[in-house]
């Protein structure tokens, strides 16, 4: 915001930005701290923070889960520190199990083939260092979400998993310029890069509104 907000070529009073999946829930809590942020859309939306404190569907929502967790995290770093380099946890599972969760196999859909997959994708190939998720069992994003008084548009799929992400992030936004848009039969990795499934019409139309 800082680089935008003083070239030429943009008008500071005029920028929107657009946050898919975990940075979905990064977009949200940027225009939280942000004012210079006028309008933001989140599709598809993670809140990376909860999911990994909380687990999915918050079923692992309790203090000795994550003193699991972080035991097991902290362990990893000492090992990484004594190794000198980072254990990586593992993209998307390969071969896909045959009683994988919907989710996941939307998730081999998507980045073991060509529609996501890429040589230096994470999640296609190696995964992410294994302790970098740490941080976030301590630093809930959206704790003030409710005090963002730009316009902010969600995104999700009727069929997502991760939904109830969008919900509970949309419960908590105020003002008359928030909405939550719910696309019928619409999986989490569909708003992905599904030509025939992203609305492309509604965040041109809510930028057009909030960008004047």
């Amino acid at each position: 915001m800082d680089f935008l907000s003083v070239q030429e070529s943009v008008d500071p009073d005029r920028i929107g930005i657009i946050g898919i999946c975990g940075w979905g829930g990064m977009a949200v809590n940027a225009a939280a701290i942000d004012t210079r942020i006028k309008a933001t859309a989140a599709m598809t939306m993670y809140d990376m923070t909860r999911v990994t404190a909380n687990g999915y569907f918050d079923a692992e929502d309790s203090e000795q889960a994550r003193f699991e967790k972080r035991k097991a995290l902290n362990e990893q770093r000492t090992e990484d520190y004594k190794n000198g380099s980072y254990s990586l946890a593992g993209g998307v599972v390969d071969p896909l199990p045959e009683d994988a969760p919907q989710f996941v196999a939307d998730y081999y859909a998507y980045y073991k083939t060509p529609r996501g997959y890429h040589p230096r994708s994470l999640n296609s190939n190696g995964g992410w260092n294994a302790t970098s998720s740490l941080s976030f069992l301590n630093m809930p994003i959206l704790q003030y979400s409710s005090e963002i008084r730009s316009a902010v548009l969600l995104v999700h799929g009727e069929k997502a998993h991760s939904r109830y992400f969008s919900e509970t992030a949309y419960g908590k936004l105020t003002g008359d310029n928030k909405e939550l848009l719910i696309i019928p039969g619409a999986s989490h990795t569909d708003l992905y890069d599904q030509m025939d499934i992203i609305p492309f019409g509604k965040p041109k139309a809510f930028f057009e509104e909030y960008l004047k």
